[in-house]
């Protein structure tokens, strides 16, 4: 009797210490939830003032690109698109898949780059401070957002563990020191939100000379795995204030990761598997008067990682742009460099600022 009374308290002892280590571990990411104010400022790095302003009438070049965190090239897959892994395969991949990123942006001749899933110092990548790494190509002024940051990831098993993670923008034209992180809306609910992504827009502007006018430029990474409704109430946040933008007189252009494939992709990309992950749609009528989208279907934007890269993956139209009436499209084009990076294709626009 007393060693089975002996065994039973060491039970109660055991799920007593896993009990209180979960609810340390819970008020822990409580204490530390990341969040940010609905608006904030942002901090230019390496503020340069010798930079050229836009004018009326110019040429401006931009590219998006998600860079998938240098974690997420051909090797692999993710878990939240029903694969195995939770890292990258292995630092020298990373870096492998950083060096190509790298030589990619240094090959292109480009005003402005709008980068997603940028990582600072996450556990994913050990570390890796990829904002410095591509600042240092691009050599022009640049901001960051946060729109992930948690200093413990519980979930899946193995965990994320620590993750700060964000958008960039680079130009290699003037930025005026009044730059903003917007908050978007989260769509999880407590306790779920505490260490989930905290989307955000990105705003840069660059004075146009000679006028009172600004080319606002509005970096972007919507919701993914919603239930539709998340990203809907974030593209409705995003068209409100390029509208209010526009409404100023300014130059608007957003660009960026969707999550939602831009009308007429699907013909081209077919969804294979409804069971698997879906991107929203984009519609004209989502526009106003005037407005328009700039993206490209002769080339794939995205692709599913439910698998390393193979020709019989699931293809999206997912990246693009958004442009105001008094903003030219002259040229896009997805730069198809076959997921070798990332599970991202670049995307370059080029437009003319209508005096």
């Amino acid at each position: 009797m007393r060693l089975y009374k002996g065994f039973k308290m060491d039970v109660i002892i055991f799920f007593g210490v896993i009990l209180f280590l979960l609810l340390a571990l819970f008020l822990f990411l409580v204490l530390t939830e990341y969040k940010p104010a609905d608006r904030e400022p942002v901090q230019i790095y390496a503020f340069k003032e010798d930079l050229p302003a836009v004018q009326a009438g110019q040429t401006v070049t931009l590219y998006t690109w998600n860079i998938g965190y240098a974690g997420l090239g051909k090797e692999s897959d993710f878990f939240m698109d029903g694969g195995n892994m939770v890292d990258p395969p292995s630092q020298q991949i990373i870096e492998k898949n950083m060096d190509g990123i790298r030589e990619f942006v240094r090959s292109q001749e480009a005003d402005i780059w709008l980068l997603q899933e940028v990582d600072k110092n996450s556990a994913r990548t050990n570390g890796m401070d990829q904002y410095i790494k591509v600042h240092s190509i691009v050599n022009g002024a640049a901001a960051f957002a946060y729109n992930y940051k948690a200093p413990f990831v519980p979930y899946p098993i193995p965990p994320l563990d620590r993750v700060e993670s964000g958008i960039a923008t680079f130009s290699n034209l003037l930025l005026d020191k009044n730059m903003e992180r917007i908050s978007l809306p989260c769509p999880f609910a407590w306790p779920i939100r505490v260490a989930q992504i905290k989307r955000c827009l990105l705003v840069t502007r660059t004075p146009v000379e000679g006028t009172d006018k600004e080319l606002v430029t509005v970096n972007l990474h919507l919701e993914a795995y919603d239930d539709g409704e998340g990203k809907a109430a974030q593209t409705k946040v995003l068209m409100d204030f390029l509208q209010e933008e526009y409404n100023k007189g300014n130059y608007v252009i957003a660009g960026g990761d969707f999550n939602q494939t831009f009308p007429g992709a699907l013909d081209q990309y077919p969804i294979q598997d409804t069971k698997k992950w879906t991107p929203g749609t984009l519609t004209q009528s989502s526009l106003p008067e005037g407005w328009q989208f700039a993206y490209d279907t002769s080339a794939p934007t995205c692709r599913l990682l439910d698998k390393p890269y193979k020709n019989n993956c699931q293809l999206y139209v997912i990246d693009g742009f958004i442009l105001s009436p008094n903003v030219k499209l002259e040229a896009v084009e997805t730069q198809d460099l076959n997921f070798e990076c990332s599970d991202h294709n670049p995307v370059r626009l080029e437009v003319t600022l209508i005096p």
